[in-house]
């Protein structure tokens, strides 16, 4: 157990169109906030409201942070005092120096805060956001967990566990077990075209399926995907067999000597419903995961 400014935390070890009503109430005090792509406010958000503070799940882009601050402010006048990222990826943590300005603590696993500091600054010195970045800050977790942490003050209880490396090295995914409802960060997309990003330098894919199986395990009622509508674990499930059917037919294609253009050409993936049919998108994911597995090699 750890106190926290006065906090107890346990420590254990398909293109989507813009929704009328951007946020939801999910449960009494649980709330979603759409990510929406068209507005170039891609990454889901959901923020719980404690007895005393406000804990947010991943803080989008700085624009989008903006507009999720008044947001919250609109369903309570408690403090922000957490802002949790699922992983270090630009259109999840960009917005984090917007939450820390507003007084909130940032916090991540420990490999995804060494994640951000690495390949997050490069997307940050890169502008990966596609949008200015002037008067903007990033910055980074300044508290990090290795497995479980968890934010329980006898109204709600978050728990924030790492399940990576998979989609990066320090995936973690946010389970309310009072309400049954699983957040995923990117482990897990809903209805968006390019079915995932597997190009990052630390995706395992192995070790990706390993977790999608366990998740499906969870039998959780509301699922929130890092991207994409509301869901269920039946929709986790074609995720899951898209990226299986797309790792064995990549395998097989190297095995037979084919080149990265002979793969691209030769894996098809259209039999996964609203992951798969998007060609453009599936011969970028084939064309990475191709380089990856061969440099292991």
């Amino acid at each position: 157990m750890r106190w926290f400014n006065g906090l107890l935390l346990v420590i254990v070890g398909h293109l989507s169109n813009a929704q009328n009503v951007p946020v939801r109430e999910l449960a009494p005090g649980v709330f979603y906030y759409f990510g929406d792509e068209l507005r170039h406010r891609s990454a889901n958000c959901v923020w719980v409201v404690f007895q005393e503070y406000v804990v947010v799940v991943d803080a989008n882009y700085p624009w989008a942070a903006k507009e999720i601050l008044q947001e919250i402010r609109k369903t309570t006048s408690k403090p922000v005092r957490f802002v949790l990222n699922t992983h270090y990826h630009h259109d999840h943590s960009f917005g984090n120096g917007v939450f820390a300005e507003a007084g909130a603590t940032v916090v991540s696993t420990t490999s995804t805060a060494n994640e951000m500091k690495t390949l997050g600054k490069k997307e940050w010195s890169n502008n990966y956001s596609g949008q200015p970045l002037d008067g903007y800050t990033q910055v980074f977790p300044s508290m990090t967990f290795d497995s479980t942490l968890v934010f329980d003050d006898g109204s709600h209880r978050i728990e924030f566990i790492r399940m990576g490396p998979a989609h990066t090295q320090g995936d973690a995914v946010v389970y309310l077990p009072n309400e049954n409802i699983l957040i995923t960060g990117d482990l897990f997309v809903n209805g968006n075209p390019w079915g995932n990003n597997v190009a990052d330098p630390h995706a395992d894919y192995d070790r990706w399926l390993k977790v999608l199986d366990v998740l499906l395990k969870w039998k959780v009622k509301t699922i929130v995907p890092g991207h994409g509508e509301l869901t269920t674990a039946a929709t986790l499930a074609i995720q899951r067999n898209y990226l299986a059917d797309m790792l064995a037919q990549v395998r097989q294609c190297i095995k037979a000597g084919k080149t990265a253009d002979e793969t691209v050409k030769s894996v098809i993936l259209n039999a996964h419903p609203g992951y798969g049919a998007n060609r453009t998108s599936t011969e970028r994911s084939v064309r990475a995961m191709y380089r990856h597995l061969s440099a292991q090699n």
